[in-house]
């Protein structure tokens, strides 16, 4: 977990260090422990207004694959240092016409420890072919809460960051040294 202070210079760091060119705006910097993910905005391909939906997603998709290809150098420049610099794996994305792709991102393993009734839950989701796996299952879980709980969650991130805040302050920290009444040193 990083504070807003931190998420607000690494958002810093990538919009001084990007190509101006690049994205058309950068739209989101997402942080965890293995990985930061920058997603930013670009042009829309030109298509006719009653072009139909099959037509429509071909082009968005061209769209993100053609800048892709094109902007690899250049992403990859910055993600070596950005990579060394804040010592997590840098990924990246584009929204397009309303659709977000993304290129490249971590899939981190997690272990966990089940009991039969949640693993029940993730059998019936393979079973029901949400899933094609229980670490599927789980990752369709864990998208399910996301969505549902996107306040609660950016409360409790917030709750958070005021704790590392006070502990920060806690007696185990170096005091800033207090000039002495008398004046001596």
């Amino acid at each position: 977990m990083i504070t807003k202070e931190q998420r607000e210079k690494l958002r810093g760091w990538f919009t001084g260090r990007l190509p101006d060119d690049l994205f058309e705006e950068l739209t989101e910097i997402a942080v965890d422990r293995e990985e930061i993910t920058v997603i930013g905005r670009i042009p829309a391909p030109r298509l006719a207004g009653d072009a139909p939906d099959a037509e429509r997603d071909a082009a968005l998709e061209s769209r993100a694959q053609e800048f892709r290809e094109r902007t690899r150098e250049d992403r990859m420049a910055v993600a070596r240092e950005a990579e060394q610099r804040f010592g997590r794996k840098v990924s990246w994305g584009v929204e397009c016409g309303g659709r977000r792709t993304l290129f490249t991102h971590v899939a981190a393993p997690v272990m966990t420890r089940l009991r039969q009734p949640e693993r029940q839950v993730l059998d019936t989701l393979i079973a029901g072919g949400v899933a094609r796996s229980r670490s599927d299952a789980l990752a369709w879980c864990v998208r399910l809460v996301q969505r549902h709980t996107d306040d609660w969650l950016a409360e409790l991130r917030e709750s958070l960051e005021h704790v590392q805040r006070v502990r920060a302050q806690g007696p185990d920290t170096e005091p800033d040294p207090a000039p002495r009444a008398d004046g001596e040193e």
